[in-house]
């Protein structure tokens, strides 16, 4: 695949997320999620000081066929800062995954989390539709 064929298809899912986020927390402008250019360094979703009181999440935004999730945590780490680090990630035709901490999961389960509820929580679906209250 083409470099600039790869960068397209993680821009696709880089606007889903900055999308399906606008559209769970209806306080925020969009100007309040951005996404990064591709080839940025650095989170792939931005957020404003106001969206980071509610996503407390550094996203990092993958979509490949092969994924190696133990690199795409080691650079979603690298990249946090002072916040949760977590990556989205889907492959052509496959429903969208979130994968972070154990030990962030279930304090985002338990309310205890910086933001809680966030985003499991916040309406009758999660923002990708996976889990269901």
């Amino acid at each position: 695949m083409l470099s600039r064929s790869r960068k397209a298809k993680g821009r696709v899912l880089q606007n889903k997320v900055r999308e399906v986020l606008l559209e769970n927390f209806e306080e925020l402008e969009p100007d309040d999620i951005k996404t990064a250019v591709m080839g940025e360094s650095g989170e792939d979703i931005h957020m404003s000081p106001a969206a980071r009181r509610l996503i407390p999440l550094s996203i990092e935004c993958k979509n490949q066929e092969a994924l190696n999730i133990w690199k795409s945590h080691e650079q979603a780490e690298e990249n946090c800062g002072d916040h949760t680090p977590c990556v989205v990630y889907k492959r052509n035709r496959s429903k969208t995954y979130i994968s972070l901490e154990f030990d962030e999961f279930i304090k985002i389960l338990n309310g205890s989390f910086v933001s809680a509820p966030l985003i499991i929580l916040r309406k009758s679906e999660s923002i990708f539709g996976l889990v269901k209250s």
